[in-house]
């Protein structure tokens, strides 16, 4: 077996492990995988023999990321990076494939702080009323947007939605999150009717006598992707006269934002966004930090 068969073995196992362990995702598993492809492409490159993980030192890891930040590579993707191999190399100790992990003492680079992209409720509500209600496929995205407003969902979740994950009666969703971590999140009234509306109005006459367990669906009765809903935020944003710069998760960000500027709990904000980690959730306080100092400034007395 040559060295890139062994380096496509070591991936297969790493991978698998990954998937048993923690039950990650199939587009987070590629991410992992393409990560360490780039470094053995770049192995590769450097030695005359096509070189193996196993035999990567700890300045050829090094070395391979200084190549990344030559090439312009932003810090945040070589952070992703340095990641991946310490993830995959502490996999290789832990197997005995390797009795020195080379990732040791590498430091990820600083991050800039970013804060998310969000919209104000008035920029909401004029996204949300933007679908042609009268039309099966407007009524769809109208339900489709208010969901993602009313519960912080992912779009991946969203798009994922079967019909017996929504409970009418309860007025919540049941989430399957990152990790198949399940989650309840309230619905609210509002997204609630709107998605009775689409399910009694429009869903039949999408699927056209087709059978399907999934919620939301195009107008061929196939499921909705994540890219197509995408299209559709950045269509009905135009149509509402939104000019920021939107992400698929701008709905996201403005669920947790606006939660946050009511006064929610960072605690609970955590717990309908479905993070594992507080740690990711707090860079929402940031905004909404923003936004107390606006209230500061306008009614105080010495503001």
């Amino acid at each position: 077996m040559n060295s890139s068969e062994i380096n496509a073995k070591l991936l297969d196992e790493f991978t698998d492990a990954l998937w048993l362990e923690d039950g990650l995702s199939r587009n987070t598993l590629a991410s992992y995988r393409s990560d360490l492809e780039q470094l053995g492409a770049w192995l590769a490159k450097q030695s005359q023999q096509t070189q193996s993980f196993i035999d990567a030192t700890h300045a050829d890891l090094l070395a391979f990321l200084a190549s990344r930040v030559s090439s312009m590579a932003k810090a945040s993707t070589t952070s992703r990076e340095l990641s991946s191999m310490k993830r995959f190399y502490r996999f290789l100790l832990r197997q005995g494939k390797i009795r020195i992990d080379p990732s040791l003492n590498i430091e990820s680079p600083r991050l800039p702080r970013s804060l998310p992209e969000s919209l104000t409720e008035a920029e909401v509500e004029a996204l949300l009323s933007a679908p042609d209600i009268t039309q099966p496929l407007g009524l769809r995205d109208r339900a489709m947007l208010e969901v993602l407003y009313a519960t912080g969902l992912r779009v991946s979740e969203l798009v994922g939605l079967r019909v017996a994950q929504v409970s009418s009666d309860m007025g919540i969703v049941r989430v399957m999150g990152k990790g198949s971590k399940e989650r309840l999140v309230p619905l609210g009234e509002e997204a609630l009717y709107w998605v009775d509306d689409y399910v009694k109005k429009a869903r039949p006459c999408l699927l056209d006598n087709k059978v399907t367990d999934k919620l939301f669906v195009t107008a061929r009765s196939d499921t909705m992707t994540r890219q197509t809903f995408w299209h559709l935020i950045k269509r009905h944003a135009q149509q509402a006269g939104i000019v920021k710069s939107l992400s698929p998760h701008t709905l996201r960000h403005a669920f947790a934002t606006h939660l946050l500027n009511h006064g929610a709990d960072l605690r609970v904000v955590q717990l309908l966004l479905g993070h594992a980690d507080i740690s990711t959730t707090q860079i929402y306080t940031h905004v909404a930090r923003e936004r107390l100092k606006q209230l500061h400034a306008k009614h105080h007395p010495r503001g």
